[in-house]
C-alpha cells in the first residue's frame, strides 16, 4: 500500500481556478465572506508573497490594531501568514476537492535536545526538550537544499502524523536524517530498540554521517553542492534504488527491499517540497500540530521514492487512516453551499441577451415561477429540474403578455414558453367583444406534424389546460377540407402548422377572428420552411388585432428558436411592439448584435506579421480591440510583437490574475479620438476580466467549439444592436466586428467556420469556399461502410447532407445490384415503412423458389419441432407466427439477467421486419433451410413525397397505404436498382375481371397516396438519384482528398480520419501559400471604413444590408468590384497571368419553370436544399448562383421585360428557390427571355412555360 502520488498539474489548475474565480472584477465579495471567523475554519485568502490566492486554514484569530485579523496556513505551501478579517473568503465547494498538499510527518525515534545552562551553576548539559532549536531546524534546511533526493520510509501515523525515517541523497551519498541529527547532537533516541533498528538491515548501500558540522560552515557546504567528506559507514541496512544527480530528471530504477523489521514501507511523495519551520516541528507531545511541511523557500524540486512491500493487515489499516487522513470529509459542514449564492442575475454575466423595454427579473425556481399551480405540480412529478437560463427569462416576459422572441438550445422545447402561456390564458378574461365571436383566442405555429403532436401531448398530459379546449389541426392539400373543417366553440388554444393555417384563411378566414396570442414555435425553421405563409398569417394576425373594438383586448406575439435568423429580425421590426429579446446563445447573440464577421488566410508561420498589418494604430474614433489566444505562452508571444507598435498595449493571462486589477482600470478609461487599446488575453481569464465593450475581437488562436467562440464575441456586447428600441437600434457607436485567422492547422473545421460566416454575411474568398467543398466531399469519401441515406432513396434528396451520418454517394463494392434494373415485377409488401418505402418479396411469375421453402418448413415442423437451445447473435432461427413458418436472423441478445424469459430482437429475413420476440418461441432452423438467401427486397415507390416539404410521412396516410397494399400482389414497373434496393413507378394492384381473362387496374398506389392529401407529385425523384449515383465517378472535383476511398476493409475509421486531417492539412497549406492575390496583412482594421477593397481581402467593414444577412446569403470575394463573383465570366488564363490559376469548376445551369399573373413574374429554381445561395435583381436582368454538393448551378437571365429591382425578391419554398419579379409595366411577357440561346428550348403550355438547358445533365 502506498500514498498515491498527487499530479502537479491538477494543483496547478486549480490554482488557476481560484485565482480567475476571485480576481472576478465584478465579483459581489459579500457573498463570499464567511459568518463567522473561526479557529479551524477553511478559507481562501490571499498571498502577497505568492501573488495568489491560496487555500488556508485558519489557525487563530486575535485582535489587531485597527481589526480583527488571523493567523492561517497555506494548506497547499506550508507557509503562514496574517489576514485581515474582510480579506477572507469562504470556498467553493468545487475548490476542495483535491486534498491540501501540506501534510504533517514527524522523525521515527528521536526527540530534540536543547542545551540547558542553569543560572546557579556554571555548567551546561544537553536535555531532551519538547520543541527544536532553531540550529537544528537551519541545519535540516541546508541538508534539503544540497540534496538530490529526498526518500522517505512510513513507519507508522499517529493521530494523523506520519512517522517517518528520512533519507537524503548528498553528493551520490545516501545519510539518514534521524541519525544525522543524532550523531550531530540535536536529538536524541526515544529508546534503545531505536538505535538498534539499523543493525537489523541489510542494503547495498548504507545511510552514513557527514564527516563534519554542516551548521558551522554552512555558505561552504552549499558552494561545494554537497561534495564534503563523509565518516566511514557502518554495516549494511538498506537495500534502495539508485538516482541520477539530476533532481529534475533522476528517477528511481529498482524497487527497494526492507525486511519485516519495518511497519510498513508507503510511497509519500510526488515531488513534493519539504518545510522545516524553526520551531513546534518534531516534537513527540505534540506531533498533530508540528510537521515536515511539503512546501520550502528551496528553489529544488525533491522527489520522494518509492518503498514497497507486501501488506500486512496492520499495514493496510495504517494506511487507511493515512488515507483518510489525506483525504478528509467535508470541510466546515454548517456552512452553506457557495455555488448557488455567487450566482449572479447580472445576464451579461451569464452570456445572455435581454433587451426589454421593461425590466426583466428571473424566475430561479419553480416556487417563484409565474406559472400555474397544476403546471408546477405537473412538472414535479416528471421531475423537472428547472428552470434553466432561458426560461427564468423568457417565462416572466410571456406571463406578463410581452412580445417575446427567445433563442435558446432549448428553443425547440415547448416548455421553455407552454407554462406561463396557459396561466396567461386563463388569468386573463375574453373582453365581451370578443365572446361572441369565434375561434380560438391562441394558436401555437410549429414546423411540422410531428412537432404539433408533441405539443398537444404535453398539453394534455399536463391536465392544466381547464377550459381552454387544446386542439390540433392538419390539413392535405385537398381544397375541399379546408372549407368543410370546423372548430368546436369552446376551443380557445390551436395547434398547428403554417401551411394547414394558410389553408383555413384561403377557405374560412372568419375562424380566427378572436385571435390574440400567435406562438412561434421553432420560428427560425419555420420562416426558413414556410417563409410565404408566414407572412400572410402575420399580416391576418395585424389586421385582426389592430381593429378599433380590439384595443382593450390582449394582443401578443411569441417566438422561440434556436438560432437567430433574417425571419425573426423581419418579425421583431415589422409585427413586435417593445419585444423582450431575450438571447442564451452567445454566438447566435453575435448575429442579432450584427458583429461584421472577417475571414483571414493566412499561414501560421506568418500569424503575427498578418495580425500587425491588420491592425489600425491610428483609428478616427476610438477603437477597443481584444486580441485573444489559446495558451499564456502565446500571449505572451503576441503581446511581445504588439507592444512594440502599439502606443496602449496590455496583457492578462492565467500567470498575472494579480494585475487584473489594474489591467481593467486602464481598460475602462476613456479615450479619445485616434486612440486604440489593445488587450491580448486567453480564453480562460475573459470571464474574470468582464468585458463587454470591446469593439473588436481578433482571433489569434482558433476557438475550439463555438461555445468558445460566442463567449469571445460576447466581449462586444455593449455594442450590440437592441431591436426593443426601435429608435436606437442602429445606435451611432463603433460596430462591433470579428477577426478570424484560418491557418492550416485549422482545415478540418473550415465547413463549420463557413457555415456561420454565411449566415452573418461576411465576405469569403472563393479558394476558401473551394476548399470547403472539398472537405466535405472528403467527409462523405469516409462513409463508405455506412448504409445510404434513406431521405435520399426515398425523395432524391437529403435536407443536410452535412450533418447526415450516412452515406450519399455509391459504394461499388456495396450497391452492386442483386436484381433486376428494369423491366416488370410482381412485388409483394409485407412491410409498409412509410407511404412510399416498404419491405417485402420479389414474386417470380414461374417457380417461386420461397414458396418452395415454406411448404418443406410447415412440413418439417408439423412432425418436429426442437426449441433453440441456446439463441447466439447473428445465427438463424425460426419462429411460427399463426400457421406460418418464418426464418429470423438474431439481432441482439440482451442479458437475460433473473428473468424467466427473456426476449431477442429478430429479423425476419423473408419480409424485411424487425421485431423482438420471445426467445423460447425459437426454433432449431435445420442446415437444408438456410441455403436460400433471405428474400426481404426493399421497394421505393418513385414520384411521391410528403406535402408543405416534410420529410417524414404523417402517419394518416401511411396508415392507409399500409391496409390498402399490405399482403397484396402488385405489379410494378422497376426504374432503378442498387444493392437490395428497387425504385418502382407505377406500382399497380391489378385484379381479374371474373369470368374473363382480362385484368384491370383496381389502383395505382401513387394515385392513392396523392389522394390522401398529404402527399404531393415528386417528377424529380429518379433524376437526382441518377445524378447523385453518376456523380460519384464523373463530378469529384478534388480527387487528392478521396484517394483513401477504396482502401481496404480492415482498415479502421478513426486511420482513414488521421489520414484526411493530415491531407486536408497540406492541401491548405499549399492554397494559403499560392493565394498571393489574397494579402490580408495589407490593410488595417477600422470600423469607420466601410468600403470593402475586394481584390486584396480587405478586413475594413462593409455595411452588410439587412437582405445579405439572412440565411441562405454568401457573399464571395471575387476580382469583380460587385461583390459577387461569375463563376461563368472568363478569367484570366495561365499565359495572361504568369501563374497556373486554378478555378472552380465549371457551373451548370440549372431548370427552371416560370409562370406570370398580372404584374408578377414568378421563377422556380428545380433545385433541391441549395446552399450558398446568391440573388441579384437589376432592371432587366435576374442572376441566380447556388451549390447542391460539389456542383455551382449558375444563371444569369436576361428578361424580356423590365422589373422593378428593389421591389423582386426571392424566397425558400418547398425546399426550392422561388424568385419574384416586380414588371415594369403591368403587361404580359410573351416570353420569359430576351434572346433565346441555342442551348435553350421552350415548350408552350399555356400561361405557364419552361425552359431546360441541354448543355449539362442537370435538367
Amino acid at each position: 500500500p502506498g500514498i498515491q502520488p498527487d499530479s502537479p498539474e491538477e494543483y496547478e489548475s486549480l490554482r488557476v481556478k481560484i485565482n480567475l474565480f476571485y480576481h472576478e472584477v465584478d465579483l459581489d465579495v459579500q457573498k463570499l465572506k464567511p459568518a463567522e471567523l473561526k479557529e479551524g475554519l477553511v478559507c481562501v485568502v490571499f498571498s502577497l508573497a505568492l501573488k495568489s490566492w491560496c487555500r488556508a486554514v485558519v489557525e487563530s484569530v486575535f485582535q489587531g490594531m485597527v481589526d480583527t485579523q488571523a493567523w492561517c496556513l497555506l494548506v497547499d505551501h506550508g507557509d503562514r501568514i496574517i489576514v485581515r478579517a474582510d480579506d477572507v473568503r469562504t470556498p467553493l465547494e468545487k475548490f476542495l476537492q483535491l486534498p491540501f498538499r501540506v501534510r504533517c510527518f514527524k522523525l521515527a525515534g528521536i526527540r530534540p535536545m536543547t542545551l540547558q545552562v542553569p543560572i546557579s551553576e556554571n555548567t551546561a548539559e544537553l536535555v531532551p526538550s519538547s520543541t527544536w532549536d532553531s540550529s537544528a531546524t537551519k541545519y535540516l534546511h541546508n541538508l534539503l537544499q544540497v540534496s538530490t533526493l529526498v526518500e522517505a520510509v512510513l513507519c507508522e501515523t499517529q493521530a494523523g502524523c506520519s512517522v517517518i525515517e528520512l533519507y537524503l541523497t548528498i553528493n551520490n551519498i545516501k545519510i539518514c536524517v534521524n541519525h544525522e541529527l543524532v550523531a550531530k547532537k540535536f536529538a536524541c533516541f526515544v529508546s534503545e530498540k531505536s538505535s538498534a533498528l539499523e543493525e537489523n538491515r541489510n542494503g547495498d548501500r548504507a545511510p552514513i554521517s557527514l564527516a563534519w558540522d554542516i551548521y558551522s560552515s554552512p555558505n561552504q557546504l552549499l558552494e561545494m553542492k554537497g561534495r564534503c567528506p563523509v565518516k566511514a559507514p557502518p554495516s549494511d541496512i538498506l537495500i534502495r534504488k539508485e538516482r541520477k544527480d539530476d533532481p529534475q530528471t533522476g528517477q528511481c530504477v529498482r524497487v527497494c527491499q526492507l525486511n519485516s523489521y519495518f511497519c510498513g514501507l508507503i510511497q509519500i511523495g510526488r515531488g513534493w517540497r519539504i518545510r522545516a519551520e524553526a520551531t513546534d516541528i518534531f516534537t513527540d507531545e505534540r506531533c498533530g500540530q508540528t510537521d515536515i511541511h511539503n512546501a520550502s523557500d528551496s528553489s529544488k524540486e525533491q522527489k520522494v521514492a518509492a518503498l514497497s512491500q507486501e501488506p500486512s493487515l496492520e499495514d493496510q489499516l495504517t494506511s487507511s487512516r493515512l488515507m483518510q487522513f489525506l483525504n478528509p470529509d467535508p470541510l466546515n459542514p454548517d456552512q452553506e453551499s457557495l455555488d448557488a449564492k455567487v450566482e449572479r442575475c447580472d445576464p451579461g454575466h451569464l452570456g445572455v441577451i435581454v433587451h426589454a423595454a421593461l425590466r426583466v427579473e428571473p424566475c430561479s425556481n419553480l416556487t417563484r415561477a409565474p406559472i400555474s399551480e397544476q403546471f408546477r405540480k405537473f412538472l414535479l412529478w416528471r421531475k423537472y429540474n428547472g428552470p434553466n437560463v432561458a426560461e427564468s427569462y423568457c417565462w416572466p416576459a410571456v406571463a406578463r403578455g410581452f412580445d417575446t422572441v427567445l433563442v435558446s438550445h432549448s428553443g425547440d422545447n415547448p416548455l421553455s414558453y407552454i407554462p406561463p402561456l396557459l396561466m396567461l390564458l386563463q388569468t386573463v378574461s375574453v373582453v365581451s367583444s370578443l365572446a361572441a365571436r369565434t375561434g380560438p383566442i391562441a394558436v401555437i405555429l410549429c414546423p411540422g406534424w410531428e412537432k404539433v403532436q408533441t405539443v398537444l401531448e404535453l398539453l394534455e398530459d399536463s391536465k392544466a389546460t381547464y377550459n381552454l379546449h387544446p386542439t390540433s389541426v392538419l390539413l392535405g392539400v385537398d381544397q375541399e377540407e379546408p372549407k368543410k373543417f370546423k372548430i368546436q366553440r369552446n376551443c380557445q388554444l390551436l395547434v398547428t402548422t403554417p401551411f394547414t393555417m394558410m389553408r383555413l384563411l384561403d377557405a374560412q378566414c372568419f375562424l380566427f377572428l378572436r385571435l390574440c396570442h400567435l406562438v412561434l414555435d421553432e420560428a427560425d425553421v419555420l420562416y426558413s420552411q414556410a417563409p410565404e405563409q408566414m407572412s400572410v398569417i402575420l399580416k391576418h394576425f395585424q389586421k385582426v388585432v389592430s381593429g378599433e373594438e380590439r384595443s382593450s383586448c390582449p394582443r401578443q406575439i411569441i417566438a422561440v428558436g434556436s438560432r437567430w435568423s433574417a425571419g425573426i429580425e423581419a418579425l421583431v421590426r415589422e409585427h413586435m411592439i417593445y419585444p423582450s429579446v431575450i438571447i442564451t446563445v452567445m454566438e447566435e447573440a453575435a448575429l442579432y448584435g450584427r458583429v461584421h464577421q472577417r475571414a483571414q488566410l493566412c499561414l501560421d508561420c506568418d500569424k503575427i506579421s498578418v495580425l500587425l498589418g491588420s491592425l489600425d494604430f491610428h483609428p478616427p474614433k476610438p477603437q477597443k480591440t481584444l486580441i485573444i489566444t489559446n495558451s499564456a505562452e502565446e500571449t505572451e508571444h503576441v503581446y511581445k510583437a504588439v507592444v512594440n507598435t502599439a502606443v496602449f498595449t496590455l496583457k492578462a493571462h492565467e500567470d498575472v490574475t494579480d494585475q487584473f486589477d489594474f489591467v481593467i482600470d486602464q481598460w475602462r478609461k476613456d479615450i479619445g479620438h485616434g486612440t486604440q487599446v489593445i488587450l491580448v488575453t486567453t480564453n480562460d481569464c475573459l470571464k474574470a476580466l468582464g468585458i463587454r465593450d470591446a469593439t473588436c475581437v481578433v482571433h489569434y488562436g482558433f476557438p475550439s467549439s463555438p461555445k468558445l467562440f460566442g463567449s469571445r464575441l460576447f466581449c462586444m456586447s455593449e455594442h450590440f444592436r437592441n431591436l426593443s428600441d426601435m429608435d436606437h437600434a442602429e445606435s451611432s457607436s463603433p460596430a462591433a466586428q470579428s477577426v478570424l485567422l484560418l491557418s492550416e492547422l485549422n482545415a478540418r473545421h473550415v465547413c463549420g467556420v463557413l457555415r456561420y460566416l454565411r449566415r452573418s454575411g461576411a465576405l469569403l474568398p472563393p479558394e476558401l469556399l473551394q476548399f470547403a467543398l472539398g472537405v466535405q466531399q472528403a467527409k462523405e469519401d469516409r462513409k463508405t461502410d455506412r448504409p445510404l441515406c434513406s431521405s435520399l432513396k426515398s425523395f432524391g434528396f437529403c435536407r443536410d447532407s452535412t450533418v447526415c451520418p450516412d452515406r450519399h454517394m455509391i459504394n461499388k463494392s456495396l450497391d452492386h445490384p442483386k436484381h433486376p434494373d428494369s423491366g416488370t415485377i410482381m412485388v409483394l409488401p409485407l412491410c409498409i415503412k412509410s407511404a412510399n418505402v416498404y419491405s417485402g418479396r420479389i414474386v417470380s411469375r414461374k417457380d417461386d423458389c420461397y414458396e418452395t421453402l415454406a411448404a418443406e418448413m410447415n412440413a418439417h415442423y408439423g412432425s418436429e419441432r426442437r426449441c433453440a437451445v441456446e439463441v447466439l447473435k447473428g445465427e438463424l432461427y425460426a419462429i411460427q407466427e399463426e400457421n406460418i413458418y418464418n426464418r429470423v436472423r438474431v439481432m441482439e441478445v440482451p442479458e437475460k439477467g433473473e428473468q424467466l424469459f427473456s426476449s431477442v430482437t429478430a429479423c425476419f429475413i423473408d419480409e424485411g421486419r424487425t421485431q423482438e420476440v420471445k426467445s423460447h418461441q425459437l426454433l432449431q432452423l435445420p442446415p437444408q433451410f438456410q441455403d436460400l438467401p433471405g428474400q426481404a427486397v426493399e421497394i421505393i415507390l418513385c414520384r411521391a413525397q410528403p406535402v408543405d416539404g416534410e420529410v417524414v410521412w404523417n402517419p394518416k396516410v401511411t396508415r392507409a397505404i399500409s391496409q390498402k397494399i399490405k399482403g397484396k400482389l402488385h405489379q410494378a414497373r422497376v426504374v432503378m436498382s442498387v444493392g437490395n434496393t428497387v425504385w418502382v413507378d407505377p406500382m399497380v394492384r391489378m385484379t381479374r375481371v371474373p369470368g374473363l381473362k382480362t385484368y384491370i387496374n383496381e389502383y395505382n398506389v401513387h394515385a392513392e397516396i396523392l389522394a390522401s392529401g398529404f402527399g404531393v407529385n415528386n417528377p424529380q425523384h429518379v433524376d437526382l438519384l441518377k445524378r447523385v449515383f453518376q456523380g460519384d465517378e464523373n463530378a469529384n472535383t478534388l480527387q487528392h482528398l478521396t484517394d483513401d476511398r477504396f482502401e481496404s476493409p480492415s482498415s479502421s475509421s478513426q486511420q482513414r480520419v488521421e489520414v484526411t486531417v493530415d491531407v486536408l492539412t497540406s492541401r491548405m497549406k499549399d492554397l494559403v501559400s499560392s493565394h498571393n492575390v489574397m494579402d490580408f496583412s495589407q490593410t488595417p482594421i477600422s470600423p469607420q471604413n466601410n468600403s470593402a477593397v475586394l481584390c486584396n481581402g480587405d478586413l475594413k467593414d462593409s455595411d452588410v444590408d439587412d437582405d445579405d444577412s439572412s440565411e441562405g446569403s454568401m457573399n464571395i470575394m471575387s476580382p469583380d468590384l460587385n461583390g459577387f463573383s461569375s463563376l461563368n465570366q472568363t478569367r484570366p488564363t495561365s499565359s495572361e497571368t504568369g501563374t497556373n490559376t486554378k478555378c472552380f469548376p465549371c457551373s451548370f445551369h440549372p431548370q427552371i419553370k416560370w409562370f406570370q399573373r398580372g404584374e408578377l413574374v414568378t421563377i422556380y429554381i428545380k433545385l433541391i436544399n441549395p446552399a450558398m445561395q446568391k440573388c441579384e435583381f437589376h432592371s432587366d436582368t435576374a442572376i441566380y448562383s447556388g451549390y447542391v454538393y460539389d456542383r455551382h448551378y449558375y444563371a444569369k437571365l436576361e428578361l424580356s421585360g423590365d422589373i422593378i429591382a428593389d421591389e423582386s425578391s426571392w424566397e425558400m419554398r418547398c425546399n426550392e428557390p422561388v424568385m419574384k419579379l416586380k414588371k415594369k409595366e403591368k403587361r404580359d411577357w410573351r416570353s420569359l427571355l430576351k434572346h433565346k440561346a441555342p442551348s435553350i428550348s421552350y415548350s408552350d403550355v399555356g400561361e405557364e412555360g419552361c425552359y431546360v438547358s441541354s448543355e449539362c445533365d442537370s435538367d
